[in-house]
């Protein structure tokens, strides 16, 4: 089956990027339609004395360097740590966002995620999306384990093109998984294990043919 029009659904601002990040500019240069969502962008999770608006500036570059349009990107404000108080307004907007958008692919964390915010995204994302195929990105730092059942392939301009954007969240640098040794070390190995350079790899939460 051929998927045209991708929803990516970002708990917090930078998880689509460092999750999917080069699907997202493989499936830009073939010029599919991609929208990304972010639940969150984490004002409270800022270092002192940074502007509040930090995390929305960092996203809308990084996701302008994957090749987005400006206009399908699509920013919410729900508390970092908090979505479990907020789950049927989120399930409402995801409801929403697929009457709109009306994606044949949706990319979300990973199901076995352990962080309590990636988790509702991924549980609602089912409840929202049911004639949809789901599959579920990988962030290592999350997940003590990972079904790699599906697999996209990469080319380096890919993953040149997510590490630049990854770059774009300065407020994050400290994190050592934003590396391009770490992000090109992933993609080699998810590669290598289809006989291909790179690639990036996926959960299959659901298939719809």
């Amino acid at each position: 089956m051929t998927y045209n029009k991708i929803l990516v659904l970002a708990p917090h601002t930078d998880d689509g990027e460092l999750g999917c990040g080069g699907t997202i500019s493989r499936f830009c240069m073939e010029n599919k339609i991609v929208y990304y969502v972010a639940f969150s962008t984490c004002k409270r999770s800022l270092p002192p004395k940074m502007p509040n608006d930090t995390l929305e500036k960092e996203v809308k570059r990084a996701v302008k360097i994957l090749g987005l349009k400006k206009e399908n990107l699509i920013l919410f404000d729900y508390d970092v740590r908090m979505f479990s108080n907020s789950r049927q307004e989120i399930l409402e907007n995801m409801i929403t966002l697929k009457e709109k958008i009306k994606p044949d692919l949706v990319l979300v964390p990973s199901p076995m995620d352990t962080h309590q915010d990636h988790q509702v995204i991924s549980n609602e994302s089912i409840r929202a999306f049911k004639d949809v195929t789901i599959l579920g990105y990988e962030m290592p730092w999350n997940n003590l384990s990972f079904n790699t059942r599906c697999f996209i392939r990469l080319e380096a301009k890919h993953l040149d093109k997510k590490v630049k954007a990854v770059k774009e969240y300065k407020s994050q640098a400290e994190r050592k998984y934003v590396t391009k040794d770490f992000i090109f070390s992933l993609a080699s190995v998810r590669g290598l294990q289809i006989n291909t350079p790179y690639a990036e790899a996926f959960e299959i939460i659901k298939m719809v043919f």
